[in-house]
């Protein structure tokens, strides 16, 4: 979707379909979507509660549960391989070290019943083959970068004995323990306050920068998006709906559905009067078991006509990687 060279591209995902086969019919979570991301990038991903955001995640790292979830069918090429194609063996060697993920929520996430450092260690003592000791001293290392203090004492402590902001700082540091190049986070700041909301996106940014690594940022949080994405793709009913720099797409936001998530945002620049509230997207997101034929948002949006109930649009590119899936734009 991009028109970057191949050298620059770390993973491009084409066409990518994961259903889930289930007794009353199949389950479309993830319908054919493109995307790509360029080394030291971040890419956010973002849309309302069962879009398939964090299907999309899990058909990356292929722990897709089967049955009743099958890839379908597309290409997943990071770095050049195609990880459809790997062995579940082959596929080990690449989950937690050079692709890694932090999961979204930290308080499940984490064994309750191992010390956190013994957490950390298992991951670099499997991929990286050097012994107990060493991948202490890294768990220790990685636990001093997520500023977590007196790391040696804490590296022996159980995730109960931690908050909910330093659970998710331990997440981050078993995830970058063995420097991946690509690291998946599903909605990493959701179970967290304001301020050590704040405090997590800060960490994740400079960690990020010194380990140069990629991110694919999954959230339904624009605010969060806007301080964090370098590109984002906006996501409906398993689609990708909008697909645009971060910049371009909050000053020229073009699919309505976009429109309707950035209307339903407070801005700081703009008082809200007593007789202007925030303005909402009317109905709901229609069932994956029998979504409607056309646009599969026409059923909310206020510009739909004709040609929205007749075919699903495809993407359109309104200006150089500005990418719109509505008839608005044909």
């Amino acid at each position: 979707m991009k028109s970057e060279t191949t050298n620059n591209i770390l993973i491009h995902v084409k066409d990518l379909h994961t259903y889930f086969y289930t007794y009353d019919g199949i389950v479309r979570a993830v319908d054919g979507i493109d995307f790509s991301i360029r080394k030291g990038e971040t890419l956010g991903l973002v849309g309302e509660s069962g879009c398939g955001k964090s299907v999309t995640a899990l058909s990356i790292l292929k722990l897709i549960q089967q049955p009743p979830g099958q890839i379908v069918k597309g290409e997943i090429i990071f770095d050049g391989q195609d990880l459809i194609k790997l062995t579940l063996e082959q596929m080990r060697k690449i989950r937690g070290n050079r692709i890694s993920m932090i999961f979204q929520e930290p308080m499940i996430s984490l064994n309750p019943v191992f010390c956190v450092g013994d957490q950390i260690s298992e991951s670099i003592r499997l991929h990286q083959g050097i012994s107990k000791r060493k991948a202490t001293d890294r768990a220790i290392e990685m636990l001093r970068k997520v500023a977590i203090p007196e790391p040696e004492k804490r590296l022996r402590e159980y995730p109960h004995q931690f908050s909910g902001g330093m659970r998710q700082r331990v997440m981050i540091a078993m995830a970058l323990s063995c420097d991946p190049k690509l690291l998946i986070a599903d909605e990493p700041t959701t179970a967290l306050d304001v301020t050590i909301q704040a405090q997590t996106l800060n960490l994740m940014n400079t960690l990020k920068q010194d380990f140069g690594a990629s991110v694919l940022l999954i959230t339904h949080d624009l605010g969060v998006i806007a301080q964090m994405a370098q590109s984002v793709a906006v996501m409906y009913c398993g689609r990708i709906v909008e697909y645009a720099d971060v910049v371009e797409l909050f000053a020229s936001p073009k699919h309505p559905y976009t429109q309707g998530l950035m209307d339903s945002i407070p801005r700081l620049d703009v008082p809200l009067a007593e007789d202007k509230m925030l303005k909402a997207i009317p109905g709901v997101v229609p069932s994956l078991y029998g979504l409607p034929e056309g646009c599969h948002f026409r059923e909310r949006c206020s510009q739909a006509f004709d040609m929205c109930r007749e075919k699903i649009p495809p993407l359109f590119e309104t200006k150089s990687g500005h990418l719109v899936r509505c008839w608005l734009y044909e």
